[in-house]
């Protein structure tokens, strides 16, 4: 149980905290242990939802991260404690929330537990994947060099997913801006100009028709459109949070044209790189795939990842228990039999993390220079039909008079 607690240090200076214990007196015990005075004490849990500081915007970032995990590994390496090394970064931390994590772990260590159980316990900021790896790390003696591959592995991975996103972001923006005109041109434009076409009583282009016939729809109907967008939306997010509706999601996402092959090479690069980041680093083979299941981001790769490990420890290798699935490419299974013979699994998963990442910047450019000229035609195409809707009948309408 987690506790929030004020207290007086030797000093006579008014410090806070939270401190993990069995219950509110073994907290205490700790903490004057320590030399505490102890002023108030509170049960985390026990706070209100409107005292409690959550907010949408106070998040850590990736970048952070790395930049934390870097710093770690200098002062490491310069001999400084682990202790010290967490209360100098929590100090120096322009982030709310990780100053706050920072200092919670500070306490943890205190009170005798271990980098990776302290970490382990702010899921939000620190993966799976990173408390696995510091407790490699602290079992090996090696946790300067643990977390600098931390910090050279979430650079990689930053780069290669905000790539992909970045690339998504602007045809994205374009198609919402041009539906969010098209839709204000229908209901409040059209509407005063068909009403002078009809004065007119002059025969309309079938487009104009169109277009007219289009426009009272979302006069007449289009507060029930949005209802209905809205309850659709409502739903589809909340199938989206089942076990099921991840799965069905993530298997429209690979089935997509074009789309499907950039995801997929985004997840076989992060898991191939996961696995050599952590086989490096000492962890099992079975011990790294779970962990991959769980950072890896995808429910379909999720769901074959847990399968094959089960296959493993039944004594299978690793490349006939992944090479049942038609996710995972011939060549990935290849290359890891060969990996698996020559007993260096772990530097041919680095060697396919660096191909796939490469297939993805590649997947990513190529997208980006065909989706530019495709966005200009169809801008184009809709707004010269809905401009000739409007001006044909009108150039009628004055060459009659």
């Amino acid at each position: 149980m987690l506790f929030n607690y004020t207290a007086i240090d030797n000093t006579g200076h008014e410090t806070s905290g939270s401190i993990d214990a069995m219950n509110e007196d073994v907290a205490i015990s700790s903490l004057q242990r320590r030399g505490l005075v102890i002023a108030s004490i509170v049960s985390a849990e026990n706070k209100s939802l409107l005292k409690r500081d959550i907010s949408f915007f106070n998040r850590v970032s990736n970048k952070e991260i790395v930049i934390l995990s870097r710093q770690i590994a200098t002062l490491f390496e310069s001999q400084v404690s682990a202790l010290r090394v967490f209360k100098l970064l929590g100090a120096e931390s322009d982030n709310k929330m990780l100053r706050s994590a920072l200092a919670e772990v500070v306490d943890d260590l205190q009170s005798g537990n271990t980098i990776s159980k302290a970490l382990g316990k702010h899921e939000k900021i620190f993966t799976p994947f990173y408390v696995n790896m510091v407790k490699a790390g602290e079992e090996s003696g090696k946790l300067d060099k643990t977390f600098s591959y931390l910090a050279d592995y979430l650079d990689r991975t930053y780069e290669v997913t905000s790539k992909a996103k970045n690339a998504l972001i602007y045809p994205i923006f374009v198609i919402f801006t041009f539906i969010t005109v098209m839709i204000l041109m229908l209901t409040l434009v059209i509407p005063r100009i068909s009403a002078i076409f009809l004065e007119s009583g002059q025969e309309l282009p079938i487009y104009t028709k169109a277009v007219v016939g289009l426009s009272q729809f979302f006069v007449n109907y289009g507060i029930f459109i949005l209802i209905l967008v809205v309850i659709g939306g409502f739903f589809i997010w909340r199938f989206s949070k089942t076990k099921h509706g991840k799965l069905s999601i993530s298997q429209i996402r690979l089935s997509l044209p074009y789309l499907g092959g950039l995801y997929r090479r985004l997840y076989l690069s992060r898991i191939s790189d996961n696995l050599s980041t952590m086989l490096s680093s000492g962890i099992p083979m079975v011990r790294a795939i779970e962990i991959t299941s769980d950072v890896v981001g995808d429910a379909v790769y999720q769901k074959l990842l847990v399968e094959s490990v089960q296959d493993i420890k039944a004594g299978s290798p690793v490349s006939e228990s992944l090479g049942k699935y038609s996710e995972i490419p011939n060549i990935m299974i290849q290359m890891i039999k060969v990996g698996e013979e020559t007993g260096e699994l772990g530097k041919i998963l680095g060697t396919l993390s660096k191909f796939y990442n490469r297939e993805v910047k590649n997947t990513v450019d190529t997208l980006v220079t065909l989706i530019e000229p495709m966005l200009i035609v169809a801008l184009a195409l809709g707004v010269g039909v809905l401009l000739a809707s409007v001006l044909m009948p009108i150039y009628n309408i004055s060459a009659g008079i």
